[in-house]
């Protein structure tokens, strides 16, 4: 339409597909997840901003770790991991599974797969004590993998875990995993004792036994007893 002027007005179909034009780049574009610049934080779908993005690694790293160390259960550091791939590639990363909890891959056997296997691998392989000490006996006794899981057992014993110790006097008292002439009395003992060194109480009661009955050391029937009688004790 043209004016006296000579001026044309635009056309009402044009105005409108010009609108509908920039209603749908505006909503192509708000579906986009914007990368994020150097700290910048990221757009979500909900137009607010995310910045989880904008932290450095160590920081996200320490807050990991200090979940893995305080998790209650598999699935409250598992279900962190799922949300995006940077929490799920930062997650395992060795600093954070290496003081990760027990609580965080205390597993239940109904729920035993290959990836907790896996995961708990991963724990074990990052230096993590009491994943080694897990991983060694579920190899041990439940898997038949003699072998992999007393190393695991043997790793965690090394760094002074009286439990570990514990199970491997027990396999050296019971000739576990071999035959009867594979028992070493006097390797129980010594392994005993250190579990008792360390506060393990049933490693002190096996060793007030072995005192007292002169089992794989020399008996002695006054301090048997006495050691014995201390883990009785509260």
């Amino acid at each position: 339409m043209r004016t006296r002027r000579g001026i044309s007005y635009p056309k009402v179909n044009n105005i409108c597909c010009e609108k509908r034009r920039e209603g749908n780049e505006n909503m192509i574009h708000s579906r986009k997840r914007f990368k994020p610049s150097s700290g910048t934080p990221v757009v979500t779908l909900s137009g607010q901003c995310d910045f989880l993005d904008t932290l450095p690694d160590d920081i996200v790293l320490f807050i990991l770790a200090k979940l893995g160390a305080t998790a209650g259960c598999p699935s409250d550091f598992v279900s962190v991991l799922s949300t995006c791939k940077r929490l799920n590639a930062l997650g395992v990363h060795s600093l954070v599974l290496s003081k990760a909890s027990p609580k965080a891959f205390a597993f239940k056997s109904e729920n035993w797969s290959e990836s907790a296997h896996r995961f708990l691998k991963q724990c074990s392989d990052a230096g993590n004590v009491e994943a080694c000490y897990t991983l060694g006996m579920i190899r041990f006794y439940c898997l038949q993998n003699r072998g992999s899981g007393a190393s695991l057992m043997a790793k965690a014993a090394i760094n002074s875990h009286a439990p570990a110790l514990y199970a491997l006097a027990v396999i050296q008292f019971n000739g576990s995993g071999g035959s009867k002439t594979d028992k070493d009395l006097r390797a129980g003992v010594a392994l005993c004792a250190r579990a008792a060194f360390l506060g393990h109480i049933d490693a002190l009661r096996e060793l007030g036994h072995c005192l007292q009955e002169g089992y794989g050391v020399r008996q002695n029937i006054v301090e048997g007893p006495a050691v014995f009688g201390s883990s009785q004790r509260p």
